[in-house]
């Protein structure tokens, strides 16, 4: 059977099934015994013996170790006619115990080296994640299916073949190559280093995982947390991932139901943690609802510490959820713990005394790991750690941070890097190739384009091999956008010198200057909004005023030289704009353009725009009047009103 596919057939294309895919938080991993020489009942032997061995190795370094959800399991299966042993395990938040797995399954691979280990999760080959800094230009996720696997405590990658295509194997595919040329696969020994850097600390990185803590807890949850410390996984996350009817179920007053975890009758204990669970205890807000908060302080007025009195009810909530909420009733540990209560009830068991519980091992962990001075944090992220011990209190945290630095600063010091990657390279899977038109039966433009281009580059070079030694570099286009290019060069690398200054100085500096670029920043936007306001206003007067003609320059009109407004004037004026005229009249003897004599189409326009106003106020007679200027009045008026004009006249004769 393949691993998860994300490519979906539809009805009538050859549907075979909806697209397989892990679940969030689901690592995933398949062993293969690749050996011509064995029978089919042979590998099966070989795979059982693998199991067996696993069962060891969880036997010596697992006696207390605690798994966030699931644990891990290989179950032999046939799929495909062939033998293989295949598990799941939901890791949760414990990204530890996906690594965990890999530890084992590596550490076998040097007992077994006819088996082939392929690991995944639900963001596919996540070694090659771990080692993205590292891996060749060709592999890429779209290719890297099936082709990674582990044997001989080695991380092989089957490499692409001389003629074949950028694609993902399919598992049919991958075996058959496993078999027949098993010489294939290659050990890209960085890559490898790379990917398996978070083992470098196991197995001590097993027992560092746990946390012990002294709290306060009822007598039947310390005595069901003692017989099983396993338990503790799934109760936290019952109440780390509580819900409203969660919340009400632990108040009788409103589920009308008994407590089956009373807060009450409190003994000191010790219990196991991993560090996961610990922190998602400590790090929840809650504010407990009655009764509980009643036994909080209670628990706070006998001098327990609050911090561990917090985490006591906490813990005791998530058991009374795990056991009444109808959403675990089917998991495995809810059916064991409610046997256990069983066995009490019917009184085939009974609660710890004091005395007993006295003589239990009582064990406190340091909690440094939580710390973080947060300056050296900056100095970490700045690639300047002073290595300070007590800087950080987890130092898988510390060697985590300075990888992730170490890659980022080796990737800004790739001169070559691009927005294609590192290398500045397109991948093969990564370029547009779709532009080919070959057996489409249509062109694409994109090649006439590319065509028309290339024509235009040769007649660039052909002109500026043509252009004499003189002439000047500023008309060449080229040679412009050397300079602009040099200029943005020059630009950026201010850009940089001012910026490592920023880096180095200290978190209130760079918060005074964060501060005046913000208020900068709103100045400038204060007046941007002014500039538009003005822009604004200043479209508007100059609608008015075409609205009206006062801005028309040349308008079309029948009016000839030497008629109409100013043909009645007497006076130098009307002699120069006659000359004028006529000089006009004999430059465009051609009559290409239109005559234009500024004079009268100023004071035209001046007068229709006036005449628009029908003697309301309006910008032409605003203007006129502050420069003093009466308009006459307009002669078609005078037709209009003679008749009035007329009769008055008459009247007073």
């Amino acid at each position: 059977m393949d691993t998860p596919q994300d490519n979906l057939k539809w009805f009538g294309e050859g549907f075979d099934g909806f697209p397989k895919k892990l679940p969030d938080d689901v690592v995933e991993c398949i062993i293969f015994i690749i050996d011509s020489r064995l029978s089919d009942v042979q590998t099966r032997e070989r795979l059982q013996a693998f199991q067996r061995s696993l069962k060891a190795l969880e036997n010596k370094f697992l006696k207390e170790y605690i798994w966030q959800r699931d644990s891990m399991n290989l179950e032999l299966v046939r799929e495909e006619q062939q033998w293989l042993l295949r598990g799941r395990t939901n890791y949760g938040d414990s990204v530890a115990d996906e690594w965990l797995i890999v530890y084992f399954l590596r550490e076998l691979s040097k007992e077994f080296r006819d088996a082939w280990i392929r690991i995944y999760d639900s963001d596919g080959e996540f070694l090659l994640i771990e080692a993205a800094n590292a891996l060749p230009k060709w592999l890429n996720p779209e290719v890297a299916e099936n082709r990674v696997w582990i044997n001989s405590h080695r991380l092989l990658i089957v490499p692409l073949g001389k003629e074949e295509e950028p694609a993902p194997l399919s598992q049919v595919q991958a075996l058959h190559i496993l078999d027949t040329t098993p010489a294939r696969p290659q050990q890209y020994i960085k890559v490898e280093r790379e990917a398996f850097h978070r083992l470098n600390g196991y197995p001590a990185a097993i027992s560092e995982n746990q946390h012990h803590a002294t709290l306060p807890l009822p007598r039947k949850v310390a005595h069901i947390l003692h017989a099983h410390p396993s338990y503790i996984a799934p109760v936290v996350e019952a109440f780390y991932l509580r819900d409203p009817i969660s919340i009400r179920l632990l108040q009788p007053d409103k589920s009308k139901m008994p407590l089956i975890f009373p807060p009450e009758d409190f003994v000191d204990v010790s219990v196991r943690f991993t560090k996961v669970l610990y922190a998602q205890l400590l790090g929840q807000h809650w504010e407990a609802p009655a009764p509980w908060d009643a036994a909080l302080e209670k628990l706070v007025k006998a001098d327990e510490p609050t911090e561990k009195a917090e985490i006591g009810i906490k813990l005791t909530a998530g058991m009374q959820m795990l056991l009444s909420h109808s959403i675990y009733a089917s998991h495995k540990p809810t059916r064991e713990i409610a046997l256990l209560l069983e066995d009490l009830e019917t009184g085939d068991d009974a609660l710890p005394t004091d005395a007993e519980i006295s003589s239990w091992p009582k064990r406190e962990d340091d909690e440094g790991w939580l710390n973080i001075d947060f300056s050296e944090f900056e100095k970490e992220l700045e690639g300047k750690g002073s290595g300070a011990k007590d800087g950080f209190g987890d130092k898988n945290a510390q060697e985590s941070l300075k990888k992730m630095v170490s890659r980022f600063n080796d990737f800004l010091a790739d001169n070559e890097a691009g927005a294609e990657g590192a290398d500045g390279v397109l991948d093969p899977m990564d370029e547009d190739n779709d532009s080919d038109a070959g057996g489409r039966g249509w062109d694409d433009p994109e090649d006439e384009d590319s065509d028309s281009n290339a024509s235009q580059d040769a007649q660039k070079q052909k002109n500026s091999k043509a252009r004499p030694k003189g002439a000047a570099k500023d008309s060449d286009p080229e040679t412009t956008d050397d300079s602009e290019d040099e200029e943005a060069d020059a630009e950026y690398a201010d850009y940089e010198k001012a910026y490592e200054k920023f880096m180095t100085l200290s978190a209130a500096e760079k918060a005074i200057l964060t501060d005046e670029a913000r208020e900068l920043a709103l100045e400038q936007d204060a007046e941007k909004e002014e500039d538009d306001e003005i822009q604004k206003l200043t479209q508007m007067m100059e609608a008015e005023l075409f609205s009206h003609g006062a801005l028309n320059v040349n308008p079309k009109s029948s009016h000839k030289p030497g008629t109409g407004l100013l043909s009645g004037s007497k006076g130098k004026g009307r002699g120069k704009g006659k000359e004028r005229m006529e000089d006009i009249n004999e430059m465009d003897s051609d009559g290409d353009e239109e005559l234009l004599d500024e004079d009268y189409n100023l004071a035209n326009n001046m007068l229709q725009a006036f005449k628009g106003q029908a003697g309301m106020a309006g910008p032409a007679g605003n203007m006129m009047k502050a420069m003093g200027v009466q308009f006459p009045q307009d002669k078609d008026d005078e037709f209009r009103g003679g008749g009035s004009k007329g009769k008055g006249k008459a009247v007073q004769r």
